[in-house]
């Protein structure tokens, strides 16, 4: 099959949709690979790489996409990305349709085939959202902690403290995969750690991070609480494929002190705080009710090096499947179609929108 990585577009959007190494898997099993020119850069990988492991040069996006049948990418079609599709593409990537009506439309209209990053699921897990999770769990901490400071109009707290001073408080709305890894980071930092899940096991997990870290029931009265004396409060909530429920009202947002700062994680899937919304790295943050609110919609693009070898090692058994045209064969495939000819085919899409 003929394979194509575009660069992506999205502002600072950093990540490529497969590292030479595992390009080169592709081209060893007898598939013709091609990069667009300098997509692989910002992950730290120039056309030479690509070139060295027997991957093509297409010189544009346009060519790109002309040429090739399956589009491995990163993030959701995006600008120029939409006029270049069409029917004969096979396009994987992450696509967070459930709160995009616009795009979900688009892509109907294309009448191409899409298998969404973030629906492909194995034995009940999200094999291809979760190294993606545990980066964007990392970096909403670390981003989240360098809004506190001052100097950035946040409340000029250190999450660890030192000796002789008060931990800040952090509070975890989620206990899946980015939630612990949130709570993780947290604790790390020396933070007081509180986190909500209406998962027994996802609490078990959150509980044995550490003795900083307080694993709780997710019940709004007891968010509504601890969000009160929250220095940081971290969105991790995922209802695989849909849209993420509004856990967090602008009360609850309106009774935080000022200064404090929100990351919602869930804001792919539309958010579970009711004040957020999506914003990119160009303007990352924006105050609403004295808190400072960020809603990256690719945080781990941020660290497109890390981000982009976790994804690639993820992403190659299930995209070489697609070159041997298995998606009708494949379950943990067929859980990750979105759209094909037209139609919604993921179950929670077709309750999202009556198209």
């Amino acid at each position: 099959m003929k394979i194509g990585i575009p660069k992506e577009v999205k502002p600072k959007e950093g990540r490529v949709g497969l590292v030479p190494n595992a390009a080169a898997e592709m081209v060893k099993a007898g598939h013709t690979v091609t990069l667009q020119s300098g997509a692989g850069v910002l992950s730290g990988y120039d056309d030479s790489h690509y070139a060295a492991v027997g991957v093509n040069i297409a010189p544009d996006a346009k060519a790109l996409f002309q040429d090739n049948e399956l589009i491995i990418k990163v993030k959701e079609p995006y600008g120029s990305d939409l006029e270049l599709l069409q029917a004969k593409h096979i396009l994987f990537c992450y696509l967070h349709l459930a709160p995009n009506p616009v795009l979900t439309k688009r892509l109907l209209d294309i009448q191409l085939t899409a298998v969404a990053y973030e629906t492909v699921e194995h034995n009940g897990h999200l094999p291809l959202l979760a190294p993606m999770s545990e980066i964007a769990g990392r970096v909403a901490v670390d981003a989240g902690s360098h809004y506190l400071h001052q100097s950035m109009g946040g409340k000029g707290v250190l999450l660890g403290g030192i000796p002789g001073t008060e931990r800040g408080n952090v509070v975890v709305i989620g206990g899946g995969v980015a939630g612990r890894n949130a709570a993780i980071a947290a604790a790390g930092m020396g933070a007081l750690v509180e986190v909500f899940d209406k998962s027994a096991a996802a609490l078990h997990l959150a509980d044995a991070i550490g003795p900083n870290v307080t694993a709780l029931y997710a019940y709004q009265e007891s968010i509504a609480a601890a969000m009160t004396t929250a220095d940081l409060v971290i969105g991790a909530v995922l209802v695989p494929g849909a849209k993420a429920p509004a856990l967090v009202s602008r009360a609850m947002v309106k009774a935080m002190q000022p200064g404090s700062v929100i990351v919602d994680i869930s804001i792919d899937q539309g958010g579970c705080i009711e004040t957020m919304r999506p914003t990119d790295y160009n303007n990352p943050v924006y105050l609403e009710e004295g808190v400072i609110h960020m809603g990256v919609t690719n945080l781990p693009g941020a660290v497109p090096r890390t981000s982009a070898q976790a994804l690639s090692g993820a992403v190659l058994p299930y995209a070489l499947a697609l070159a041997e045209g298995r998606l009708q064969t494949d379950q943990a495939l067929q859980k990750g179609l979105n759209v094909q000819a037209g139609k919604l085919i993921y179950p929670a899409l077709k309750d999202c929108f009556d198209f």
